[in-house]
């Protein structure tokens, strides 16, 4: 997988979506400030219209933004999930009673206990996180060019295609990305009173290189039927 291939021509198609188009830099920015438009907007860069599409039909761009989070939350709910468990088994009393001496029980588990399983539940939900991210930002662009929200669950057929592309590549891909978009906007934030301005104007960018760039690292392998 050609990486830097990947951020020249992500940079190239965001550069030629926004620069000199300021009418639709504007709208686009309009759209950020309502975040199902940018996400609909997203989602037909994600389709693999090229050139970026304009951002019209804006009745369409709020319903597939909104397809777009409800597919994102439900991705979440695992990692939800694993975040509260920890705390459940440490508050979770053993039992209702009160013990002879007057004092409630203990928790299910010891505080020297809960450590080992909070790190260990730590762990675990790292791994959670790199499969569901991975999973879910293919399962966002295969419903970006189906249309369909069912193909989003397709989870055999996104496992599949995955393991076509390779779960590393595709892990250090969107490592990639996130640390470019990071470093970015980090160096924008430092840049005295203006900073978080740049970021804002800005934001519309760092969407369309993201999801152009996803769109590419999708397309790197066929899509099962």
């Amino acid at each position: 997988m050609d990486y830097i291939q990947y951020l020249n021509e992500s940079f190239d198609y965001t550069k030629e979506a926004l620069w000199g188009r300021w009418v639709r830099w504007l709208l686009l920015i309009i759209a950020s400030i309502v975040f199902p438009l940018i996400y609909g907007y997203s989602v037909r860069v994600m389709s693999g219209a090229k050139p970026a599409p304009e951002p019209e039909g804006w009745i369409g761009l709020f319903i597939d933004g909104i397809k777009l989070i409800v597919i994102t939350i439900v991705y979440s709910i695992p990692l939800m999930v694993l975040t509260l468990l920890p705390f459940a088994l440490y508050f979770i009393p053993v039992s209702s009673t009160v013990t002879p001496a007057g004092t409630s029980s203990s928790g299910l588990l010891s505080p020297e206990l809960a450590i080992f399983v909070a790190l260990a539940f730590f762990i675990i939900f790292i791994l959670a996180a790199i499969v569901v991210g991975i999973l879910s930002t293919f399962a966002m662009v295969r419903f970006a060019r189906t249309g369909k929200m069912g193909e989003a669950f397709r989870l055999r057929t996104l496992l599949a295609h995955i393991g076509r592309v390779g779960w590393l590549d595709v892990f250090v891909a969107l490592l990639i990305m996130g640390i470019v978009i990071t470093v970015v906007q980090v160096v924008l934030m430092f840049i005295p009173l203006i900073g978080w301005l740049l970021v804002f104007l800005l934001s519309p960018a760092f969407i369309i290189f993201a999801s152009r760039y996803i769109a590419l690292v999708y397309e790197s392998a066929p899509a099962p039927a």
